[in-house]
């Protein structure tokens, strides 16, 4: 099966649809699939809903697909660094899901595993468990979280071999690996491609059967908070 395709608009060619769902990996601007997303703002493509860790910033990440008003929804954890984020939620134009960081893990987790919902303590008694099932296990209550089932996920890697199987870099794996998992189709951006048998068998953190379409392009890897002092 054909993999490896010359560029972000070709992987996604033919996936695109208004109103879908897509899992996307990274956390901040760090792991991002900035060349997929660039990809589907140019392809126009509108009311998507996203489950992501943060929304990126203003001017990069997804703020870009904030800006042209392509979102509809987020699915989230943290959405600070974002002014453009905070003006459309506040004004009503964007809908939230907040969810707790491991919650939201845990439903890419479980989505990508085929489990269509799961008990947690967290967020018991707070507005995260507002709407949701409670249930008691061993005299502790839990709430009922739904597993996320993508119609597309978009994740970016270090080195992939040509059959997908990929390797993140350092902290960069963040929620890429979940976020892959739990999309009908799988769209992965590395840095470079290798040949099967390259890579240590050992060191994969995401098999190649979850990838579907694979590209190699440059990143900017922009720094979200640069913090420095005095020599």
């Amino acid at each position: 099966m054909k993999k490896i395709y010359g560029s972000a608009s070709e992987a996604l060619d033919g996936l695109l649809f208004d109103g879908m769902t897509i899992a996307a990996g990274g956390f901040g601007l760090c792991g991002i699939p900035e060349l997929l997303i660039a990809a589907i703002r140019d392809a126009g493509t509108k009311d998507l809903t996203f489950a992501s860790n943060n929304a990126g910033v203003d001017g990069f990440g997804l703020g870009v697909l904030l800006e042209s008003r392509q979102v509809r929804k987020m699915m989230s954890s943290y959405v600070g660094e974002n002014a453009e984020f905070m003006r459309q939620y506040l004004s009503g134009e964007l809908e939230l899901e907040f969810n707790p960081q491991g919650t939201l893990a845990e439903r890419m987790r479980a989505g990508g595993a085929g489990i269509a919902g799961f008990y947690t303590r967290t967020g018991v008694g707070t507005q995260i468990a507002e709407g949701k099932e409670h249930k008691d296990f061993n005299g502790e209550t839990f709430i009922l979280e739904e597993g996320i089932f993508a119609d597309l996920s978009i994740v970016k890697a270090w080195k992939a071999d040509t059959t997908g199987n990929a390797i993140f870099r350092k902290t960069s794996r963040n929620f890429n690996p979940p976020a892959a998992k739990c999309g009908k189709v799988c769209v992965l951006e590395v840095e470079e491609i290798v040949e099967p048998g390259t890579l240590d068998p050992d060191a994969i953190h995401l098999p190649g059967i979850y990838v579907n379409r694979l590209i190699q392009g440059h990143h900017e890897k922009r720094i979200e908070q640069r913090t420095t002092r005095a020599a």
